[in-house]
């Protein structure tokens, strides 16, 4: 406000005109400076106000602009985490401790929505536990779809939160978790991507029969794409087999972050009993109905005190390792305290250094309770994790983000989804607080947009409320906007980098059986889309046929029943659609004259060149021009480049894209009046299409990275599968099941899972997950290009 007054005393002409407007914009500019509420103290004195020779508007606009600058600095003072912290109530800051944003991630059938149901149980957000694919027709509370409870599996990921009160030294506190549930098969991959994009933490679930699986090595590398701390926990204890050590050794080898168990097993198998804690060195036991009792008792098992002591001294050594403080104690030969533990491993852990290891059973209500202490213990709280975003004032220098409710609002639009309501965007609070009824500007299209709801959402349910705080995650309703968007309430001019987005590696054609269908399956597409960024639709030029595109097999047919259930929409589907790509070998030159008359101005370009494999990049393209002495033009040169961009967006020998393409233009002609933009645009895309097939053009296939996990009795008939589909690169062999993974054409593997189902007694299982592109086969080049040239004939004689 004052700032004001002394812009207002700048800009009226009577203020300004007197000695006194002049002398009233300095008292304005001191009373700035020198606030009270200011965390610090400046001196400032105003220059040249002696100077007689001066208009009394020259001095009073020295005194406004000196009054906005020192505004600026002290605003821009009150925003470091130094300045931000200490104004920070304790009440706050104790609210900001307590608050944990985690999700669940681990391969298909580790356990991760059963780990959900219990937790949500043992925080007492839920009365029952209910299972997946139970026989009380209920289902889990986090898979709410109709589509996930039939199959058994987590299609899109679920947020909750849940209140645990977590006991230590006599004295309870209360935790606030908020919390997604997100699926395991690759083909749902973006909810993964973005649950990772907005969470502190997260927990890892492996299985203790298998260990580290294929989509564990995709769920860590999102984590570390991310920045994510994580604490591991292995499931199904109670499993014939179970062994958590090769568990945890495989973390250290296949995923390359160094871990510890911080507990050991009491039984094994079926006698699977509870852990014994290795940093407190007592015997944890679950009792009770749905094993809601803890039993914790200082008495190890005598067979086990020797194996607890070992393992405790791995766990100190790995600390050692990692962290600095623990490393001097143990070169001083010093035995840590239980605290001093607990504390390494918390920084160790947010530090992305280590992961720490806990074991238990969800299906058999053993050990979750001590895993949530951990979460407690072990993950940051926001205030822990760097949050950045991006300030567009400052060419998009990285800012520190602050989870402070009294700093100015910065969230991000992670998630959107379609509800009889309206559409729910799902919103991480990074900065400031959200009110009811608050205004926000989107920073990417500067739309100013009203909140008029907020919600806490339970799966499918909501709960209504009227404020949330910094480093929380809520839901909206009302608001317009796209997934990665992000909100401020226009005091900063701040943007956020969105989710890492995977190109899709199949597509097929769709069209509703019935015309009738049309409006509400072009409704269901654009919800499609929204919703799922993977998730792609196009039209074809030529066969005029709606195209989607996305992850694989189930990803497609997923959306195929929920377009026959939610919108009652059945439809036609084609065969399905590899993303094929199209490359060069060699080098071959070109010099290609293009000259049209068509009554009026002709079109006339000439352009010389080559064309090469791009040395530098397999997987882009790269245009340049060496064209000296003027011969074309630099407005007809841009015009090449944009003909070089839609030649590869189409190849000449499937219709594919090009990658791995370089163009180099040398030379050229002109026509006085018949050149143009357009002229020299076609003629290098004629010339590219025409010289192709001298530069050794070739076709690429997809090739996918398969892992299939079935009985070992079943070992030799999916060999001979494989054998026929690609080359086996790796053969794991357990105690009751075995471990393929295998390189294949994606072409190949369509109805594979018929297949395999065939072959193992449907007790086989296998995911999929795009390698790389390689070349295909000669024989398999030729159907292709010729089945593309009979589909152009049948076009053109239409």
């Amino acid at each position: 406000m004052r700032v004001l007054r002394a812009v207002a005393a700048l800009n009226s002409s009577s203020a300004v005109a007197s000695r006194q407007g002049a002398r009233y914009a300095g008292l304005a500019c001191r009373a700035a400076i020198t606030s009270p509420s200011s965390a610090q103290c400046y001196s400032f004195r105003l220059s040249g106000l002696r100077h007689f020779s001066r208009s009394p508007v020259a001095r009073a606009s020295t005194a406004a602009e000196a009054a906005m600058k020192q505004a600026k600095e002290l605003a821009a003072a009150n925003m470091t985490p130094e300045a931000a912290a200490a104004r920070m109530t304790p009440e706050e800051a104790k609210r900001l401790s307590m608050v944990r944003n985690i999700g669940i991630a681990a391969h298909i059938d580790s356990g991760k929505t059963t780990v959900t149901e219990r937790i949500l149980f043992y925080t007492g957000r839920t009365k029952a536990i209910h299972e997946v694919r139970g026989r009380d027709g209920v289902g889990a509370k986090m898979d709410s779809m109709e589509l996930e409870r039939e199959r058994g599996i987590t299609i899109q990921s679920a947020a909750t939160f849940a209140d645990w009160r977590k006991v230590e030294n006599g004295k309870e506190e209360t935790y606030h978790f908020n919390l997604i549930d997100t699926p395991g098969h690759i083909d749902f991959t973006i909810e993964v991507e973005r649950a990772m994009r907005v969470l502190d933490g997260a927990v890892m679930v492996l299985c203790a029969v298998s260990g580290v699986q294929s989509q564990t090595i995709t769920v860590d590398r999102q984590m570390k794409r991310y920045n994510v701390p994580r604490i591991s926990f292995v499931n199904k204890m109670d499993r014939m087999g179970a062994n958590p050590f090769r568990a945890v050794e495989m973390i250290n080898s296949k995923l390359k972050i160094p871990a510890a168990a911080v507990q050991i097993p009491i039984g094994s198998e079926k006698e699977f009993e509870g852990v014994v804690d290795l940093i407190h060195m007592r015997a944890i036991r679950n009792e009770g109905q749905r094993g809601i009792n803890v039993k914790v008792s200082n008495q190890i098992p005598e067979e086990l005190k020797e194996l607890a002591e070992q393992k405790r001294q791995e766990l100190i050594e790995k600390l050692a390792d990692v962290d600095d403080e623990m490393a001097e104690m143990f070169l001083d030969e010093q035995t840590p305290t239980p605290e001093q533990i607990k504390a390494a491993i918390r920084r160790a852990t947010i530090a992305l250094k280590f992961t720490p290891v806990m074991m238990g059973t969800a299906l058999a209500d053993k050990s979750i309770q001590p895993m949530l202490d951990a979460v407690c213990d072990y993950l940051p709280n926001p205030g822990n994790v760097d949050n950045l975003a991006l300030d567009r004032s400052k060419a998009e220098a990285p800012v520190k983000l602050l989870p402070y409710n009294s700093l100015p609002f910065v969230g991000l639009a992670f998630k959107l989804e379609e509800n009889p309501y309206g559409q729910l965007t799902y919103i991480r609070v990074y900065q400031g607080s959200l009110r009811k009824g608050q205004y926000l500007f989107n920073s990417r299209n500067d739309k100013k947009v009203r909140i008029p709801r907020i919600v806490r959402m339970h799966s499918n349910e909501m709960e209504d409320v009227s404020e949330i705080g910094a480093g929380e995650i809520c839901a909206v309703f009302g608001v317009e906007c796209a997934s990665g968007d992000t909100f401020t309430d226009g005091k900063l001019p701040y943007g956020m980098s969105s989710m890492f987005v995977p190109d899709s590696v199949m597509s097929l054609s769709i069209k509703p059986k019935r015309s009738s269908d049309a409006d509400n399956f072009s409704k269901a597409m654009n919800r499609f889309m929204r919703e799922d960024p993977t998730f792609r639709l196009h039209v074809d030029e030529e066969s005029e046929e709606t195209i989607i595109s996305g992850m694989g097999e189930l990803h497609l047919d997923i959306y195929v029943e929920r377009l026959r259930r939610e919108y009652k929409v059945d439809c036609e589907t084609g065969k399905p659609r590899v993303a094929y790509r199209e490359t060069l070998s060699q080098r071959a030159d070109f010099d290609f004259l293009l000259r049209r008359q068509t009554g009026g101005p002709g079109d006339y370009a000439r352009v010389v060149g080559w064309i090469e494999p791009n040395a530098e990049n397999a997987e882009t393209n790269k245009f340049e021009t060496r064209v000296v002495g003027g011969n074309i033009p630099d407005k007809y040169l841009h015009a090449c480049g944009k003909g070089f961009e839609e030649a590869c967006n189409k190849g000449p020998l499937l219709g594919h894209k090009v990658i791995g393409a370089s163009m180099v233009i040398t030379d050229g002609a002109t026509h006085v009046t018949d050149s143009s933009d357009y002229a020299f645009n076609l003629a290098t895309q004629m010339a590219f299409r025409k010289v192709f097939p001298d530069a050794g053009g070739a076709v690429l296939e997809p090739l996918m990275k398969t892992t299939i996990t079935a009985p070992a009795e079943f070992q030799g008939n999916v060999l001979m599968l494989m054998n026929k589909r690609g080359s086996i690169v790796d053969t794991e062999i357990g105690a009751d099941e075995f471990t393929m993974i295998a390189e294949c054409s994606l072409n190949a593997m369509f109805g594979f899972s018929t297949h395999l189902r065939a072959a193992t007694q449907g007790k086989g299982e296998f995911s999929m997950e795009f390698s790389h592109y390689a070349a295909a086969p000669p024989h398999l080049q030729k159907e292709l290009v010729a089945a593309y040239e009979k589909e152009l004939d049948a076009k053109r004689s239409k």
